[in-house]
């Protein structure tokens, strides 16, 4: 048994946390915030639990789905599962079986009636490119170039909204290495991998609450509202502030992850701060009245906001209300300007735009507003993202770091597992 320090209770570190317990190792879990869950926490508001913004999951998230399960969530009843659907609110757009194949996805495309037949035709065209290069285009390459030529209305109506919603970034910026590597896993992975699994209670239920008392049942040490401060070599092995272990996993933002290593690997940490983010806002919308947005999640053909989530639809309503709805802005940065209050006029105005039990009703109002500036990297083409390894017995973990994925909660848990066997390997070959 070895004493590891993991900074950092987002996801990834509590990935890193739960896998290194069950390897053997003693566990200190150092968390600045008084929750856990990092980026993908509940919050209160207005005396209410609630999410510090909509995040889903789909069926190709593995990982987080073995972590769940791990850890004694029953994932069949907190999350609902649905097929893939991007419809707009006139129910027109790509609805797929439940649990679907390749061909699926074809003929899902094929059928898109409300598309001209060019438009089907050219995003079929491009699906096959894709398919032939097995998913896979130089690192320069963005999102955009691999849709040169692509009819706008499949670029408008399917890519780019995707893109948005997956890798929170512009597609003329956006990575066309990592956007192909999400389709593949997503639509060519095993049945199921497309699935929509929307949680039907708040974050904090999902996981963090679920792991911090498998981790407290094995005795590791859940510190919260303690930063860390500093950082340094002790005997053989490291100290975090009073806290001295044998090994060291920094899976806290980026920021904070390059102070702390900056004296022990400046490069690693100069990579680390120089990443880009972008934001994403959350407006949560209520009403007293009886309305639906006719899906679970609803793609908007305009802006600000790209989804609208009917929260009732999938058994998560507010106490004191029959419905709630929550509107995501991805990329937001264009938003910043107008403030979390124009953002939320604006949301609430596209709301009543589109749906029309919504433009009808007079008690629709904004319950919260939420706009987390950071709330990924951008995830450009051609960035060289910081490696899992700073120095023996110190690795970082994070959605951030070198990895398959964007920022995602697939991707914060992949790394947190990652830099677990690793330092696993390492304290045992000494």
């Amino acid at each position: 048994m070895a004493r590891v320090t993991v900074v950092g209770a987002g996801w990834a570190g509590l990935a890193a946390a739960v896998r290194l317990t069950q390897r053997g190792h003693q566990v200190t879990l150092l968390e600045a915030a008084p929750s856990l869950g990092g980026r993908a926490r509940t919050v209160v508001h207005r005396g209410q639990p609630m999410d510090n913004g909509q995040h889903i999951l789909i069926g190709a998230y593995r990982r987080t789905l073995a972590l769940l399960h791990d850890t004694g969530v029953d994932v069949s009843r907190t999350l609902s599962r649905q097929p893939l659907a991007l419809r707009q609110p006139d129910g027109q757009g790509l609805k797929l079986p439940l649990a679907p194949r390749a061909v699926d996805l074809l003929l899902g495309i094929a059928t898109l009636r409300a598309w001209p037949r060019s438009a089907r035709a050219s995003m079929l065209a491009m699906a096959g490119r894709w398919a032939l290069r097995r998913f896979q285009c130089a690192p320069h390459r963005t999102v955009r170039d691999l849709c040169a030529g692509m009819h706008p209305t499949a670029f408008d109506g399917l890519v780019r909204p995707l893109c948005l919603a997956a890798l929170n970034t512009d597609p003329a910026q956006a990575s066309g290495v990592v956007f192909l590597r999400v389709l593949r896993d997503a639509l060519l992975g095993p049945r199921g991998s497309a699935d929509l699994l929307l949680p039907r209670a708040p974050l904090g239920a999902l996981l963090p609450q679920a792991a911090a008392r498998w981790l407290e049942d094995r005795g590791a040490s859940l510190r919260l509202r303690h930063r860390a401060m500093a950082l340094t070599p002790c005997d053989a092995g490291w100290q975090v502030d009073d806290v001295r272990g044998d090994a060291v996993v920094l899976a806290c933002a980026p920021r904070e992850a390059s102070r702390l290593a900056a004296t022990v690997d400046p490069t690693w940490a100069e990579r680390c701060a120089a990443l880009a983010h972008e934001p994403i806002a959350t407006v949560v919308l209520e009403t007293e009245s009886p309305v639906s947005l006719g899906a679970p999640m609803v793609m908007l053909p305009d802006g600000p906001a790209q989804f609208a989530f009917d929260l009732r639809a999938f058994g998560h309503a507010a106490a004191d209300c029959n419905h709630r709805f929550t509107f995501v802005v991805s990329a937001a940065t264009d938003g910043l300007a107008a403030g979390t209050t124009g953002i939320a006029e604006a949301v609430l105005a596209q709301a009543r735009r589109h749906f029309e039990g919504l433009a009808a009703d007079d008690g629709l109002r904004v319950v919260s507003s939420i706009v987390d500036k950071q709330a990924t990297f951008r995830c450009e083409a051609g960035l060289r993202r910081p490696g899992s390894t700073i120095a023996e017995g110190l690795h970082a973990a994070g959605d951030h770091i070198d990895g398959p994925y964007p920022g995602t909660l697939e991707g914060a848990v992949l790394s947190g597992e990652a830099s677990a066997a690793a330092l696993d390997a390492w304290l045992r070959s000494r």
